[in-house]
């Protein structure tokens, strides 16, 4: 019963309630029409005789028949056929109830399904435009009304929060550069430290280098709908100029970058390529030695279709929702050796949502993990 759906549930209910109401009428009328059959049958005595049975009644004019003479019908089989006639009844009626209830309860639960049509159009990036109508039936306006203020005060957290993490990101790359500029000028100027030191200044400059690339994707996040997005953009010179830049990394572990179509679109030249680079670096860090990475771009009539495909292990099925969730890392000690913080695919998410695009993992195995981002051709006006 809980897995029906509240439109059947309103339905059996109302065939059973229906049901009942109509046996118990059938059995009062079966009871009451063979009780005054059977009186009809008692008072009436005498001679003249008339049969009536299920092949057909007799029939008689009572004109024709002189005041003192006696009649007396026989009635032969009439009451059973009274009695399967009207559970026949019975059936119909209850029948028809039904499907007239499962209809009229699909109408009287239509403003419930566009409420949740409306729900289901909430997103992360739209709650600040995104409002539930409420000029809606009575038990659905306050309901409405409260999911309104709960979509409200969860824009108003999520804006304290991007601005919260912009400030603490501006606020850290100013002492995070000293730092760093005072560990490279302490090296320059020690260049004969015991070994002990110059591990312990390698492991700084490392870790403030690390800091210093988060602070910068937390900036570039919180400011990524400031971006203008009018940019004319060719994809396939775009992913050749990343492949010039991933050559060091991809030559060291022995991964070969080969790419495959190409397409043009409409959009942020900048955001874009953070996106194809991230989602290419990530392929070349977390792939086996001497494997492949292939990216491919399929040009639709209104949108495009990148694929970038690697021969790594593969990404476990109960993480493939969360990668692009920001800090998230599936293998904690590879993303620490290769310096991530967690927040690459989660960026890569933003910048597809805000092109209007989507982002997701088409496909993922022991041989290796395709990551697939639909990106429309043309800009709509979202702001």
């Amino acid at each position: 019963m809980k897995r029906l759906s509240l439109q059947w549930r309103i339905t059996l209910m109302s065939v059973l309630l229906i049901g009942i109401t109509c046996v118990a009428m059938n059995l009062l009328l079966c009871s009451s029409g063979v009780y005054y059959m059977d009186t009809i049958a008692d008072s009436l005595q005498g001679g003249g005789t008339v049969i009536l049975n299920d092949g057909g009644a007799a029939s008689f004019d009572p004109q024709l028949i002189a005041p003192n003479e006696e009649l007396t019908i026989v009635i032969d089989g009439v009451q059973g056929h009274f009695r399967t006639t009207n559970w026949y009844i019975t059936a119909a009626v209850t029948l028809l109830s039904g499907i007239l209830a499962y209809f009229v309860s699909g109408r009287a639960l239509k403003p419930l399904r566009s409420f949740t049509s409306q729900v289901e159009q909430v997103q992360l990036n739209n709650l600040a435009d995104m409002r539930i109508d409420e000029d809606a039936i009575s038990e659905f306006r306050q309901l409405s009304r409260s999911f309104n203020q709960m979509l409200e005060r969860l824009n108003n957290a999520f804006s304290a929060q991007r601005q919260f993490t912009g400030n603490a990101a501006h606020e850290l790359r100013t002492p995070l550069a000293l730092m760093q500029a005072q560990l490279e000028l302490f090296s320059a100027e020690h260049p004969d430290v015991r070994p002990e030191t110059a591990e312990f200044l390698t492991l700084l400059r490392e870790q403030t280098e690390r800091l210093i690339q988060m602070t910068r994707t937390l900036l570039e996040m919180s400011n990524l709908r400031q971006v203008a997005r009018n940019e004319r953009i060719q994809l396939a010179p775009m992913i050749e100029e990343i492949f010039t830049d991933l050559a060091p990394l991809s030559d060291k572990l022995g991964v070969t970058l080969t790419a495959e179509g190409d397409g043009i679109m409409t959009g942020s030249d900048a955001l874009i390529y953070r996106l194809i680079f991230n989602l290419t670096e990530n392929a070349v860090k977390y792939n086996r030695p001497g494997g492949s990475v292939r990216v491919s771009v399929t040009q639709e009539l209104e949108k495009l279709l990148l694929r970038v495909s690697d021969t790594g292990c593969g990404i476990p099925e109960v993480y493939q929702r969360s990668i692009f969730q920001p800090f998230f890392r599936v293998d904690k000690s590879r993303s620490r050796e290769y310096g991530g913080a967690g927040l690459g695919l989660s960026l890569v998410w933003e910048i597809a949502d805000l092109h209007g695009g989507s982002v997701w993992v088409e496909k993922s195995s022991e041989k290796g993990t395709t990551i697939a981002v639909g990106l429309p051709t043309q800009q709509s006006t979202k702001p």
